[in-house]
């Protein structure tokens, strides 16, 4: 953890808002705030800006919106957590949304709360995730991931849609599985974002799924990438 010290000597938990409503970021900007062991480093209105102005900040936690004028929050996640290194992030969200929980499970996020939520349990909820424990559920992640795994009787799919994929294509499909945004898996396999955009485009056709995230559970289901 990257934090500072008060005048007290104890360390303070260095955070970072974002959110696209102003009043939103004000209040938990001023609840936070007053506790003595948190420290708000930084605010952002957009995931543009969160993710130019994030990194330079270090903080050790990220509270994100969900739901953002110009993007997500769970690209920003994932995106500001390739970027800093032990970055907790901690998703709020005004809608009870199992697809983006499960979304932000694949980002890597530490947490993900309401809005609803009282004040007293956010500023329990930053310092858990600070601690490097989790907000999310293990019994409601295993419901949310069997959703997704409709498996047609009698057969295997995970691991026959990715024996159709190329190598290439299998291998993409592993970094996914990692939570690797496109330029990480660009940067690893030595190819422009265009081109690991069209590999996920094609073995997102072959495996059948729509989404990304579906795509990372087959991934996990099906075991390591053959080379």
């Amino acid at each position: 953890m990257s934090a500072e010290r008060d005048g007290a000597g104890a360390e303070s938990i260095r955070v970072f808002l974002l959110d696209d409503h102003e009043v939103v970021r004000r209040g938990v900007h001023d609840l936070l705030d007053g506790e003595p062991d948190l420290l708000v480093v930084g605010e952002a209105a957009s995931a543009g800006e969160a993710i130019a102005r994030g990194p330079a900040l270090r903080p050790d936690v990220a509270i994100l919106d969900v739901r953002l004028n110009d993007g997500d929050g769970i690209s920003v996640c994932r995106e500001l957590r390739s970027l800093i290194p032990g970055l907790a992030c901690l998703m709020l969200t005004s809608f009870d949304d199992d697809d983006a929980l499960l979304d932000a499970i694949m980002a890597g996020a530490a947490g993900y709360v309401l809005k609803q939520i009282k004040g007293s349990d956010l500023i329990a909820a930053v310092r858990t995730v600070a601690s490097g424990q989790s907000m999310l559920d293990p019994a409601t992640t295993a419901r949310l991931m069997s959703t997704l795994r409709t498996e047609p009787p009698g057969e295997s799919p995970s691991e026959q849609a990715v024996a159709r994929l190329t190598d290439r294509e299998r291998e993409v499909l592993a970094l996914i599985g990692e939570g690797l945004t496109n330029r990480q898996i660009g940067a690893r396999l030595y190819l422009s974002e265009k081109t690991v955009k069209n590999h996920i485009s094609r073995l997102l056709g072959k495996l059948g799924v729509e989404r990304r995230v579906q795509a990372a559970l087959l991934a996990k289901e099906a075991g390591p990438a053959r080379g």
